[in-house]
């Protein structure tokens, strides 16, 4: 029996419907090219629904992802009509905590030494993956203000890590790193300020890793990291930090492979539902102008297949991006002088040839 996939599209606000769109169109094309049958699923949650009826998350809808889906795809959430991005965050955050996705996996990889604002770097030399736990630390909201709007204001963050947290990310590290045949593995934090927090990421870290003594193990402080990553990023295969580093690291590792328009993302639960967005942000300026870079869409899409078993079609979907950039068929922001829809109109007809 032919294994049906179940994807629940949440195209989400700004510039999110244009790029997931031309997403949607590179999974039904390796899809049909392969044989394989994809069933993909729309919802309207998103800004305008939310203005329109105040619903954010309809009331069970987390239960009927995880009974009737097998992953999520998720566009760009955020509108300046929603000042407190409220919607946003109880969608988007609201996933990520309630499914529990512990796992934010953002692989970096380079197609064209022209994307690259490092001078000399070569495909070859940014090609790493960043694991950043994503249900704990400074993301919780915990805290408060005394005080507040007065001069004598004090406002307070709780940076939560627990063991648990802290032990099944580092693993997942570990884990992804044998299985894929990669040879180093970083933890970056900041016990040397965090002398609590941190120390926990930090002890644990060591004892994971002396239970792999066949891969090399190292621990940088994370504006150490930050520094290595544009003096030689050659030296990363495997990074592993925690929620907020993962957040500000991977951004700077974006930069490294052509910007954010060409980054791809998954929060994961590994054997349960995970969701799939790409992490440019909605954009306002550009939404319905026809100039957002959908490859970071697309390679969203490729994540989703990698993670429920297309391993095939995940790598097709990359070689035609791949394919896309070395032919100049790119948007602006890469260089190139197309459009949204021409950009995956090309990636189509190379996934279909």
């Amino acid at each position: 029996m032919t294994q049906v996939l179940r994807i629940a599209v949440v195209p989400g606000d700004g510039i999110g419907p244009e790029v997931i769109a031309q997403a949607e169109a590179a999974l039904r094309a390796v899809a049909e090219t392969a044989g394989r049958t994809l069933a993909l699923t729309g919802f309207d949650w998103g800004a305008e629904r939310y203005l329109k009826t105040g619903v954010t998350l309809p009331e069970g809808a987390l239960d009927m992802l995880r009974q009737d889906f097998d992953a999520i795809l998720l566009g760009a959430m955020g509108d300046p009509r929603v000042p407190d991005n409220r919607h946003a965050a109880d969608i988007l955050l609201g996933m990520r905590f309630q499914l529990d996705l512990y796992v934010n996996y953002r692989p970096v990889r380079l197609f064209h030494e022209r994307l690259c604002p490092l001078k000399g770097a070569r495909p070859q030399d940014v090609d790493f993956v960043v694991f950043r736990e994503n249900t704990e630390g400074l993301y919780v909201m915990m805290g408060g203000n005394f005080k507040k709007g007065t001069p004598d204001e004090v406002a307070t963050e709780i940076d939560l890590n627990t063991r648990r947290g802290v032990e099944r990310i580092i693993r997942h590290a570990y884990a992804f790193a044998r299985a894929a045949g990669r040879k180093r593995v970083v933890m970056a934090d900041k016990s040397n300020v965090l002398i609590h927090a941190h120390e926990l990421w930090l002890r644990v870290f060591k004892e994971v890793a002396a239970e792999h003594p066949e891969l090399e193990s190292r621990h940088l402080y994370v504006d150490n990291l930050a520094l290595q990553l544009v003096r030689d990023p050659s030296q990363f295969d495997v990074i592993v930090t925690s929620n907020m580093f993962g957040d500000i690291v991977t951004d700077l590792a974006a930069g490294l492979q052509g910007g954010l328009g060409m980054a791809a993302s998954g929060n994961i639960h590994p054997g349960k539902l995970s969701l799939f967005e790409p992490v440019h942000g909605s954009s306002p300026p550009l939404a319905g102008k026809d100039k957002a870079n959908p490859m970071g869409a697309i390679l969203t899409a490729g994540l989703m297949l990698e993670h429920l078993g297309w391993t095939e079609e995940a790598r097709r979907m990359e070689d035609a991006v791949r394919w896309a950039v070395e032919n100049e068929r790119t948007t602006v922001d890469v260089g190139g002088t197309l459009g949204t829809r021409a950009v995956g109109e090309a990636v189509v007809q190379r996934l279909r040839g």
